[in-house]
C-alpha cells in the first residue's frame, strides 16, 4: 500500500515497502546458462569432435593382451627351529622367528619384478606370432626392441617388461597373480607360464644352495658334538670304574650327578643336529616344486588394450573443459569491447602490431664505412 507525503515544495513522494533486492547468485548463474546457451555449439561441438577422432585413432594403435596367472609359494619347514630352543626363547622374554622371510608372498611378487628374471625371460626364445610352427626367437627379438648399444637395449626391454607387466598378492588368500601383456594372445600365455617356471627355478636353486650350507654347518658341528658326547661318556666310564661304591659318599654322588648332567646335555646337542643334519640332506636334492599353481595361464580371447571406450570417454570430458574456455574467453572479450572499446581496440592494435613485427623480417641496417 502507498501513501502521499507532500513535502514543503509540494511534491509528492510516494511511500511503501522498496522493491526487493535481486540476488547475485541468480544474475550469476544466469549469465552463465546465457553463455552456454549463445555458444552452444562451440560447446557441444568440441567435445564430439574429440570423442570421435579419438575413437577413430584408438583404431590405428596396436592391440595388446594381458594374460595372468596364478599360484601359492610352498611354506618351508626345514628351518623350522626345534622346540627347546623356542621354549628356551619364550622363557627369557623373547620370540625366534618360526617361517622363512623367503617363503613369503611379498617375497615371490618382488622377485617377478627383478632384473634376473625379466632378462632371463627376454633371453628365453618363444614362437614367433604369425610365422610358422617351427620359427621361434628371444622375446627381446620379437618385441622388436632396437638400439646398436647390446647393454641399452636390454636396458629398455627390460623397463618395458615392467610397464606391460605386474603382480599382487591377495592378503586373505595368499594368492600371487602375475599379469603378462603381449602384442599376440598365445605369446602372453607362453610369456606369464615361462616366468612362472623361471620363478619356481630360481627358488628351488636358492632353496638347495641354503640346504647344501645349513649340511655343511650341520656336519661339522655334528663331528664335534659326537666327539664331545664321547669325551663326557669316557668321563663318566672312568668315574664309574673307580668309584664302584659311591652311594655313601655325598662328593662322589654329586660328582656323577654332574658327569651325567654333561652327557645328557652333549647327548641333545648331538641328537638335534643330527636330525637337522638328515633334513639338509633331504632338501639339499629334494625337486619338488616350491610353487603350485592354481590358475594356468590360458591366452585372452578379448584384447585389453587399447580401451577405446575409455579413451573416448576421456577425450569428451578434456574437449568438454576446452570447450567451456573458449566460450568464456570469447564472451569475455565481447563484453570489453561493448563496455570498454578504446582500451579493446588500443589492446588489439598492439596485438596486431606485434603480429606484423614477428611476421615481417626487418631490413638489415647498413652502418656507416669509414674511409
Amino acid at each position: 500500500m502507498l501513501t502521499r507525503l507532500y513535502d514543503g515544495g509540494g511534491i509528492v513522494t510516494p511511500v511503501g515497502p522498496p522493491p526487493p533486492p535481486q540476488r547475485a547468485h541468480d544474475s550469476g548463474l544466469l549469465d552463465y546458462a546465457w553463455v552456454v546457451s549463445r555458444h552452444r555449439r562451440i560447446i557441444l561441438g568440441i567435445p564430439v569432435v574429440a570423442a570421435i577422432l579419438t575413437f577413430l585413432v584408438s583404431f590405428l594403435l596396436p592391440l595388446r593382451w594381458t594374460a595372468s596367472a596364478g599360484f601359492i609359494p610352498e611354506s618351508s619347514s626345514s628351518i623350522q627351529l626345534p622346540s627347546g630352543i623356542s621354549a628356551l626363547a619364550g622363557e627369557l622374554g623373547f620370540s625366534l622367528p618360526t617361517g622363512d622371510p623367503t617363503s613369503s608372498p611379498d617375497f615371490y611378487a618382488a622377485v617377478t619384478e627383478s632384473r634376473s628374471l625379466l632378462e632371463r625371460t627376454l633371453q628365453s626364445h618363444f614362437a614367433v606370432p604369425g610365422g610358422a610352427a617351427s620359427d621361434s626367437a628371444a622375446l627381446i627379438d620379437i618385441l622388436d626392441i632396437r638400439d646398436d648399444r647390446p647393454r641399452e637395449r636390454m636396458e629398455k626391454a627390460i623397463e618395458w617388461m615392467r610397464d606391460h607387466s605386474s603382480s599382487g598378492v591377495d592378503p586373505q588368500t595368499g594368492v600371487i597373480s602375475l599379469r603378462v601383456e603381449m602384442p599376440d594372445p598365445d605369446l602372453a600365455a607362453t610369456v606369464v607360464g615361462r616366468m612362472v617356471a623361471i620363478l619356481n627355478e630360481f627358488n628351488q636353486r636358492t632353496r638347495n644352495q641354503r640346504a647344501r650350507e645349513r649340511r655343511r654347518f650341520t656336519e661339522e658341528r655334528t663331528t664335534e658334538a659326537q666327539r664331545d658326547l664321547q669325551l663326557a661318556e669316557d668321563a663318566l666310564r672312568i668315574f664309574l670304574t673307580r668309584n664302584r661304591q659311591y652311594e655313601n659318599s655325598p662328593m662322589l654322588v654329586f660328582e656323577q650327578q654332574r658327569l651325567d648332567r654333561q652327557v645328557q646335555l652333549r647327548q641333545d646337542v648331538y641328537q638335534t643336529l643330527r636330525r637337522e643334519y638328515e633334513i639338509a640332506r633331504i632338501d639339499e636334492v629334494n625337486n619338488t616344486p616350491v610353487l603350485t599353481v592354481v590358475d594356468s595361464p590360458v591366452p585372452p580371447a578379448d584384447p585389453s588394450s587399447p580401451h577405446r571406450v575409455r579413451l573416448s570417454f576421456a577425450a569428451f570430458v578434456v574437449g568438454l573443459l576446452l570447450a567451456l574456455l573458449i566460450a568464456f574467453l570469447r564472451e569475455y572479450l565481447h563484453r570489453s569491447r561493448e563496455l570498454q572499446p578504446e582500451v579493446y581496440e588500443r589492446v588489439a592494435q598492439s596485438w596486431r602490431r606485434r603480429g606484423r613485427e614477428v611476421a615481417e623480417p626487418r631490413s638489415p641496417v647498413s652502418e656507416p664505412s669509414l674511409r
